[in-house]
C-alpha cells in the first residue's frame, strides 16, 4: 500500500478484512456501520464471506453497506492494499500455510501484533517486504485516544471480568435484608486502576458490592474515589508511574509492602480482579498460592493478565481451575465474548487510523509523524521496532530565585473596615442614603395599614439577613448559590403577579428587582 505512490496506481486503494481464525475468536475488524465512511475517504471494501456471523454483523447488513463480499480467504490477501485484522497472524486452517506467507510485498498488514513478545512473527513479517503496524503500540498521547485499540479492549475486558466473576461466586454482590436473612455485600478487590481496572470497579459498584482498589500510581486515587471505591495505601513513598501511562517495575521493599497489604486483603475480600501489566514484560506475580489458600472457599480471583504469564500463582492462561475451593478464571478472550460491542470499539479505532493516514488519493506512511512511527513494525524489509525515543524537549533555564520580601507589619484599625476603602464625599452619601432609607420607613410605618406594614416588616427583615447570609458565602460556592437565588426570584416573580390586584406598587417593584436578578 505504502511502497507504491498513488500515480503509479492502476486501480483504487482496496480495504481487505479476513475472516478471524483464532481459536474463540468471534470480533471482526470492520463493522458494517463504518464501511460508508471508509467508502467516503476513497477506499474500496471487500470483506471474507462469514467474517461477521459470529459477531452479530451477517453478510447482507455488508453488501447493503457497499462492501463486497468475497469467498475464497487467498484472495482478499491477493487483491488488498490495507489489510485489517484483530489477532496477530498464525497457521491458516483451510489453507494450511502461514498468513504472513500471503501478505505482498506492496500490501500493508494492521493487527493487534504484540512485537514485544513475537519478535520471530515481526522477522517474519519483515522478510515478506510488506509494512506491518501494530495497533496495540499505539502511544497513549492525547491525539491518539480515538485510536488506542488497547484500552477500547480493556475497558471491554474490565466489564466482562466483573461479570465472569458474578457468574462463578455463589452468591448475590449487594446486601439485601430480607424476610429470610440479612445478606452482607461482596467485598471486591481490584488490583490495578487502569482502564480495565476502572471498568471492572465501576461495573462492581453497580452491581452492589464493596469495592477496594490498589494501584503503585498516585495519579489515579482521585479517579478510583470518584467511582465510589476505596482506595488502598502502603505508608511507602515511590512513585509507580512508568512510560505511556502504564505502571513500572517497583522495588523490593515496595514489592513488600503491597504483598502484605494483598495478603491481608485475600482473607477478607471474596473477589479479586488483577490487571497488572508492564509492557514488553511478563505479568508480575501479586497473588500467591499461599494467598489463595487463605481465601473462603467459593471466592472468585479474575487473571486479566493471563495472557502475559498472570498475576495469579496459580493462574493457567486461557482456563478455569479451582484450587482450595477458589475459582482462579484465567480466560484470555474476554473481549471476544462480547463480540458485538468489540468489534463496533476496534471498527471505530481502525476508522480513526485510516482518517489519520488521510484519503485513499493522498494517504501515506509518514514515519516522521510520532504516531504512524510507534506503530510500524516492519517497512519495505526492514524491521522498525521498537521506535526510537520521542524527542524530549529542552530543558528550560532555572532562573534565580528571587529574594524572599518580609511582609510589612500592619497596625490593626479601628476603623469600619468598609468605611475604610471610602473617600470623605463617599460616607456623607452613604450616610444620606441611609438616613433617607430610615426616613422613608417611618413615613410608611405612619400612613399604611396593619397588613402592609406587616409585609414590609418583613421584607426589610429579609433584606437583612439575605445581605448578611449571602455576604458571608464562600466564593467557590457562588456558582450554586446564583442558581438558588434565580430560584427564589422566580418565586417572587409569580408571587408579584399574584398579589398584584392588593398593591401594584410594590408588586411591580418586586417584579422588576426580580427579573434583573435572574436576567443579569
Amino acid at each position: 500500500m505504502f511502497s507504491k505512490s498513488i500515480q503509479d496506481r492502476e486501480t483504487p486503494m482496496i480495504i481487505g478484512v479476513p475472516k478471524e481464525i483464532h481459536s474463540g475468536e468471534r470480533r471482526v475488524a470492520v463493522v458494517p456501520s463504518t464501511i460508508g465512511q471508509l467508502k467516503k475517504l476513497g477506499y474500496e471494501v471487500i470483506i471474507e464471506q462469514g467474517a461477521g456471523e459470529l459477531a452479530n454483523f451477517p453478510d447482507n447488513l455488508y453488501q447493503d453497506a457497499g462492501a463486497e463480499l468475497v469467498e475464497k480467504p487467498a484472495e482478499i490477501w491477493e487483491r488488498a492494499d490495507l489489510l485489517i485484522k484483530i489477532r496477530a497472524p498464525e497457521m491458516h486452517p483451510r489453507l494450511k500455510k502461514h498468513e504472513v506467507s500471503l501478505l505482498r510485498s506492496e500490501s500493508t498488514l494492521i493487527a493487534m501484533l504484540d512485537p514485544s513478545r513475537n519478535k520471530p512473527l515481526v522477522k517474519k513479517l519483515a522478510g515478506t517486504g510488506g509494512t506491518a503496524l501494530s495497533t496495540d503500540a499505539i502511544p497513549r498521547i492525547s491525539r491518539a485516544q480515538s485510536m488506542d485499540v488497547l484500552s477500547s479492549m480493556a475497558n471491554i475486558s474490565g466489564y466482562r471480568a466483573m461479570v465472569e466473576a458474578a457468574h462463578f461466586f455463589g452468591r448475590l454482590l449487594s446486601g439485601q435484608i430480607t424476610a429470610a436473612g440479612k445478606i452482607p455485600p461482596a467485598k471486591v478487590l481490584v488490583i490495578g486502576a487502569g482502564v480495565a481496572g476502572l471498568s471492572a470497579i465501576g461495573t462492581a459498584k453497580n452491581l452492589g458490592a464493596i469495592v477496594r482498589s490498589f494501584d503503585t500510581r498516585p495519579a489515579v486515587k482521585d479517579e478510583v474515589k470518584s467511582m465510589g471505591a476505596e482506595f488502598l495505601e502502603l505508608e511507602f513513598t515511590e512513585e509507580g508511574e512508568g512510560t505511556g501511562g502504564y505502571a513500572k517495575s517497583m522495588s523490593k521493599e515496595f514489592i513488600e509492602a503491597e504483598m502484605t497489604l494483598f495478603g491481608q486483603q485475600a482473607q477478607d475480600v471474596d473477589i479479586i480482579i488483577t490487571t497488572a501489566a508492564i509492557p514488553g514484560k511478563k505479568a508480575p506475580k501479586l497473588i500467591t498460592e499461599k494467598m489463595v489458600q487463605s481465601m473462603r472457599p467459593g471466592s472468585v480471583i479474575v487473571d486479566l493478565a493471563a495472557e502475559s504469564g498472570g498475576n495469579c500463582a496459580l493462574t493457567k492462561p486461557g482456563d478455569l481451575v479451582r484450587e482450595y475451593g477458589v475459582f482462579i478464571v484465567g480466560f484470555t478472550d474476554l473481549p471476544s465474548r462480547l463480540p458485538t460491542q468489540s468489534s463496533q470499539l476496534y471498527s471505530n479505532n481502525m476508522l480513526k487510523l485510516i482518517q489519520h493516514f488521510g484519503e485513499a488519493e493522498t494517504c501515506k506512511l509518514d514515519l516522521e509523524d510520532e504516531i504512524t512511527r510507534a506503530i510500524t513494525v516492519s517497512h519495505q524489509g526492514e524491521i522498525t521496532w521498537p521506535p526510537p525515543e520521542p524527542k524530549q524537549p529542552p530543558p528550560q533555564p532555572v532562573s534565580a530565585k528571587p529574594q524572599p520580601i518580609e511582609p510589612q507589619k500592619v497596625e490593626p484599625s479601628l476603623k469600619d473596615p468598609e468605611m475604610s476603602g471610602l473617600s470623605s464625599s463617599g460616607r456623607i452619601i452613604r450616610w444620606m442614603g441611609l438616613g433617607l432609607g430610615a426616613l422613608l420607613m417611618v413615613l410608611i410605618g405612619f400612613s399604611g395599614s396593619s397588613d402592609f406594614l406587616t409585609h414590609i416588616t418583613v421584607f426589610a427583615l429579609a433584606c437583612f439577613v439575605g445581605y448578611m447570609v449571602i455576604w458571608n458565602v464562600t466564593p467557590a460556592l457562588h456558582t450554586p448559590l446564583m442558581s438558588v437565588t434565580n430560584a427564589i426570584s422566580g418565586i417572587i416573580v409569580l408571587g408579584g403577579l399574584i398579589s398584584f390586584d392588593v398593591n401594584p406598587w410594590l408588586s411591580g417593584v418586586a417584579v422588576f428587582i426580580a427579573t434583573i436578578n435572574i436576567f443579569g
